[in-house]
C-alpha cells in the first residue's frame, strides 16, 4: 500500500478520533436505556464503531 500524503493522515485521525466519540456515546445511550432492546441497539451501534475505529487505526500500521 502507498504511504499516506499529510491531508489524508490528517481525515484519518480525524475519523478515528470521530469513530471514538460515537462509541462513548452510544455506550453512555446504553446505560440510560431503560428498554432492553433499546440497549442493545446502541451497544450494538457502539461496538460497530470501535470495529470501524480499528479498522482505521490499521491504516496506520
Amino acid at each position: 500500500m502507498s504511504q499516506l500524503n499529510q491531508l489524508e493522515l490528517q481525515n484519518l485521525r480525524h475519523l478515528i478520533n470521530l469513530y471514538d466519540i460515537e462509541a462513548q456515546k452510544f455506550d453512555s445511550y446504553a446505560q440510560m436505556a431503560t428498554d432492553p432492546q433499546i440497549k442493545q441497539m446502541f451497544i450494538q451501534a457502539a461496538q460497530t464503531a470501535r470495529n470501524t475505529k480499528q479498522k482505521l487505526l490499521s491504516f496506520l500500521q
